[in-house]
């Protein structure tokens, strides 16, 4: 079962706000209940303010009261496609320490994937055009510098998404280009 955002701070709402049982609080913040009495007790987490998870579309009112009038139900979480989409999308960053890598990886690719297009490029290893048509055209201000490596081994993309964009980039090379 998945569990809500920031299951500390909703078990302190909970438990503050609703007549809940611990053990639903519990079951439902993926936490032991002696950790729910604990926080009930003000022993633990007293720091932490509270997270309304009806505020934030994690739970429903009605979906609280009816645990409430039944100690035996559990509650469940609310599903949203979007925030699912995200999470399985995911949000590409690359951190500081790798954008100098940026470059060699841009070489790396234009030497031995030539079949890939600039906006294949752009959106696998998160670069500029400008930077790839500098490298491909030897004015990038590196270039004496630059070293072609494999953008998988620098973490700049994985080895599945490499393999997705190539099988693309061959199934858009014209016939006669293929040598069939």
């Amino acid at each position: 079962m998945t569990r809500p955002l920031m299951p500390k701070a909703t078990a302190v709402w909970l438990v503050e706000n609703t007549s809940l049982s611990f053990d639903q609080i519990a079951d439902f913040c993926g936490m032991h209940t002696l950790e729910i009495q604990a926080i009930a007790d003000g022993d633990v987490a007293s720091h932490i303010m509270g997270l309304d998870p009806v505020a934030n579309g994690q739970l429903k009112k009605e979906e609280i009261e009816r645990c409430e009038k039944d100690p035996t139900a559990r509650l469940v979480l609310e599903k949203h496609d979007e925030v699912a989409h995200l999470a399985k999308k995911g949000i590409k960053y690359t951190p500081m320490a790798k954008r100098g890598d940026r470059p060699n990886a841009v070489a790396w690719l234009l030497k031995n994937h030539p079949e890939l297009s600039d906006l294949q490029i752009v959106k696998l290893i998160r670069t500029t055009r400008p930077t790839i048509e500098s490298i491909r055209n030897k004015t990038h201000k590196d270039i004496e510098d630059l070293s072609p490596q494999n953008p998988v081994l620098l973490g700049l993309c994985s080895q599945m998404e490499l393999d997705k964009a190539l099988a693309v980039a061959v199934k858009n090379i014209p016939l006669d280009e293929k040598g069939e």
